[in-house]
């Protein structure tokens, strides 16, 4: 789960998510994103379980980015516990997300794979949101991409089955020719 190393403040007050986003509202490293319709804090593992519904729907396929951060500490009382004696202990840490920030992106899938991938991790959020493309994107151009990219992710594992089964046994001979030679000019 992510979390801040450290901050300079342990506890924080609620703060207000009133207004837009400003920053953030725009899909800018992936092709198409997901962003957020109504205000709300996110916690820590409901990013990391739709995270993990997005990687697993495409199958580490394409990049998954986030660009939200739980930087907010949430405390809470213990229940049964009298009011006053101070702030609680912290509890979560959550994102502050406006209306218009875009949370999560995806790229390098095609554009029925990505839609689908974003609905799933959707469905774990507490907010409303919707799916975007960033401008310019078209779906052709999106599934030569995809098909370039599993091609060189073919020909990069092909290279590296083939070296790794002949590279070890020529380093051995290598080696054994260098020790068994005659002339020893290091000793």
């Amino acid at each position: 789960m992510l979390l801040p190393k450290r901050v300079k403040h342990r506890k924080q007050f609620r703060g207000s998510m009133a207004g837009k986003a400003t920053r953030g509202n725009k899909v800018t490293n992936g092709d198409f994103g997901l962003m957020a319709v109504e205000p709300c804090w996110i916690r820590s593992n409901q990013i990391e379980a739709a995270r993990i519904a997005m990687t697993r729907y495409i199958k580490r396929g394409g990049d998954v980015y986030i660009k939200i951060f739980p930087d907010k500490p949430v405390t809470g009382k213990p229940i049964g516990v009298r009011m006053g004696k101070g702030k609680g202990n912290v509890e979560y840490w959550a994102a502050v997300v406006k209306t218009g920030r875009v949370m999560f992106e995806i790229g390098g899938v095609t554009e029925d794979v990505a839609k689908e991938a974003l609905r799933l991790a959707m469905h774990k959020l507490p907010c409303k949101c919707k799916i975007v493309a960033r401008e310019g994107v078209e779906n052709e151009d999106l599934e030569a991409k995809a098909k370039e990219r599993a091609q060189a992710r073919a020909k990069k594992r092909a290279k590296t089955d083939e070296e790794a089964p002949q590279s070890a046994p020529e380093e051995a001979v290598s080696a054994g020719a260098e020790n068994e030679g005659g002339d020893n000019s290091e000793n």
